[in-house]
């Protein structure tokens, strides 16, 4: 009986290795053997994920992490490098060129060549399709001919809007009126809270205020939702449903936040369909939800939306448009504390546009003038840009070429089933887009700067994507975040909260701070860590 378990065992264990072998071997033909890493796990993969960082295995995030000790493209000396795994996950092309970028996102869209991996857009499509997450060309024109109109100059007046009129409600109920300074341990405490009012507001139409965030039939607010929804994704994915009957505490408050998410967005959708039906709706609504449902109701056959779709939809605007740019706005706060010149180069040009203005109110035609705080915003999307990877998977065979400029051309051989990614933080930090990349520089992003010639199609290098799918909502995240800046920077100014070595009593320096705070925090999308801040009053 041994002899025969251990040979079954023996036999087992033959049969695995063999396969993995097959599965590397493989692997190393379908990125045609490029140079690159050889790890156990994809590093997007579950595994990947969940197993923590090391040597071995690089984990979600290794192109932040590693970028200064084990750079992957210094490392392999090329721009685009394999990560081939022998365990589990598909061999994957990584790229910071944007050459290549270009090839993949770009015409391999419009020659069917490269798509959407269906296995990483579900987060999104866990709500129902979207624009965001379909990969089907035909979903995508669907959904982007519904929700495209929506954001227009309109909108983005009542981004505006919405964005002065929560400033005031900020700083009237957070007690600052009052202050001269105002310390803020964690900066993203109301950057959350903000964009949030932003998106409730324009996005939803909701009449609430800075004091009221919005809630359904009085239970957990959005807010809290959101927060935890953020730190359970992954469960939420790859849990079996019976996982979600467990009776355990978090499950059950994991379950209620994701039903709480459902009914509000299933209601509000549902009210605007009756009153679209009813005639009650004059036309004259213009936030997002309103414009998207209206579009829907008004288009017949197979492009109007139904529920589902319409609160998937709801749910990616929610994610995209709350929680990227309350990082990005978190991020740019932070670089703009440690360079008190360039807060005060923003001041004089609000200061200049709105000259001879009683109050020097600031209004959303002045928004094409104040180019250094959009710069900043810029800035702080490069450095720590939300979406990490653009991601596609070849759906052919097909080929990439590798050469640069003025080279000699190198073709790749890509397998159909390759993932391509982009590496978006691997291009924010490339010398050749970006000299002195690890520098807060907003200067490289003005629309006049003849330091600008390096970067052709400058914006096309920030977090926003690029290609035909790239984020519909850029122009409404860079409106809310130029309103917020210019107001709050008119206001205030921004200096890093040091911490206070308890044993000597020293403060950290500004540069410790930054080595300290400054770093990448991964949840569903990618931030910086909590950035503490002290306000001081302008005078």
């Amino acid at each position: 009986m041994n002899l025969s378990w251990t040979t079954a065992t023996t036999a087992l264990v033959a049969a695995v290795t063999i396969s993995k072998v097959f599965k590397f071997v493989s692997g190393l033909k379908a990125v045609d053997y490029l140079p690159g890493l050889w790890v156990p796990f994809q590093p997007l993969s579950l595994l990947g994920v969940l197993v923590p960082e090391r040597s071995w295995n690089p984990s979600v995030i290794f192109v932040w992490t590693w970028r200064h000790t084990r750079n992957i493209y210094r490392r392999f000396d090329s721009d685009t490098v394999s990560v081939v795994p022998f365990f589990s996950g598909a061999p994957s092309i990584y790229t910071r060129s944007m050459d290549v970028t270009k090839q993949v996102v770009t015409v391999g869209h419009k020659t069917g060549a490269f798509g959407k991996v269906d296995d990483m857009g579900r987060l999104f499509l866990f709500w129902g399709p979207n624009v965001v997450a379909v990969t089907s060309q035909d979903q995508w024109r669907k959904h982007r001919r519904i929700t495209g109109p929506a954001f227009n100059k309109d909108t983005y007046q009542l981004v505006w809007n919405a964005t002065h009129k929560a400033y005031s409600e900020m700083i009237d109920c957070e007690g600052w009126g009052e202050k001269g300074t105002i310390d803020v341990r964690r900066i993203q405490s109301l950057t959350i809270k903000f964009t949030l009012t932003i998106m409730a507001t324009a996005g939803f139409g909701l009449p609430f205020s800075w004091g009221e965030p919005p809630s359904h039939d009085g239970r957990m607010s959005i807010q809290q939702c959101l927060e935890i929804i953020t730190l359970r994704n992954t469960f939420a994915i790859a849990a079996p449903r019976w996982a979600w009957k467990l009776p355990l505490p978090w499950v059950r408050q994991t379950r209620e936040v994701f039903d709480t998410m459902r009914a509000f967005m299933n209601s509000h959708i549902q009210a605007r369909r009756e009153a679209i039906d009813s005639s009650a709706d004059d036309d004259t609504s213009k936030d997002i939800l309103s414009l998207f449902v209206r579009a829907s109701e008004h288009d017949e056959g197979k492009l109007h939306l139904d529920n589902k779709e319409l609160i998937g939809n709801v749910f990616a605007l929610l994610f995209a448009g709350h929680e990227t740019t309350s990082h990005s706005l978190a991020a740019t706060l932070g670089f703009l504390s440690l360079h008190p010149f360039i807060q005060d180069e923003i001041v004089e040009q609000v200061h200049e546009v709105t000259k001879g203005r009683e109050n020097g109110e600031i209004t959303f035609d002045d928004y094409s003038k104040l180019d250094k705080a959009l710069a900043a915003f810029y800035e702080g999307v490069r450095m720590f840009p939300s979406g990490v990877y653009l991601i596609r998977e070849a759906k052919q065979d097909t080929v990439l070429n590798l050469s640069g400029i003025d080279e000699e051309p190198k073709m790749l051989p890509v397998k159909k089933g390759t993932h391509v990614i982009v590496d978006m933080i691997g291009v924010h930090y490339n010398p050749e887009y970006f000299p002195d990349p690890e520098e807060f520089k907003p200067a490289r992003w003005y629309a006049n700067s003849a330091s600008n010639a390096y970067i052709a199609g400058g914006e096309d290098h920030t977090g926003f994507s690029v290609g035909p799918r790239s984020c519909l909502g850029k122009k409404f995240a860079t409106t809310e975040a130029v309103c917020f800046l210019v107001l709050l920077l008119r206001d205030w100014r921004v200096e890093p909260l040091l911490s206070v070595n308890v044993s000597t009593g020293e403060k950290e320096t500004k540069e410790e701070w930054r080595e300290r705070v400054m770093q990448a925090k991964m949840t569903i999308t990618l931030g910086v860590r909590d950035v503490p801040l002290t306000f001081t009053k302008r005078v």
